[in-house]
């Protein structure tokens, strides 16, 4: 994670047995990150990418323990319409939404009231979120 006053980035955390399948899709460590700075909480995932303005966020928690399936690349929930990007089944935060935002498919067709992602630093994200406003909610 880099850390300055108005800017602070994170790098996914590539779990080893997926990363050829996801270099495949590319997705490596150069061609993702996510951003929080003070007006805005973007996310690059291979070639997706989610930006939305930091009042649009309206809460964190961190989540655990995925299913590889659920969780690894980029992928919509037909359940909650959440949108992960995922390179680890460990452990991710999820982002979420006062308005849904567009990430997996342009255009209005699909929208997302969140977010997860699996950074390497999901304590140092919540942080770089809280500082600006944005609670941690206890339960994913």
């Amino acid at each position: 994670m880099a850390h300055g006053s108005d800017i602070d980035t994170f790098e996914f955390a590539f779990a080893p047995r997926f990363s050829r399948l996801l270099r495949l899709g590319g997705i490596t460590p150069e061609t993702t990150l996510v951003t929080v700075t003070d007006d805005e909480y973007r996310v690059r995932f291979g070639g997706w990418k989610l930006n939305t303005p930091i009042a649009n966020c309206t809460g964190t928690c961190l989540t655990e323990d995925y299913a590889w399936f659920k969780a690894i690349g980029a992928r919509g929930s037909f359940k909650d319409k959440g949108v992960t990007f995922g390179t680890s089944t460990e452990r991710g935060v999820c982002v979420l939404f006062a308005e849904p935002v567009r990430a997996l498919v342009p255009g209005n067709l699909m929208n997302h009231p969140g977010c997860t992602v699996t950074v390497a630093d999901c304590e140092g994200l919540i942080a770089a979120l809280e500082r600006r406003g944005v609670h941690r909610n206890p339960q994913g």
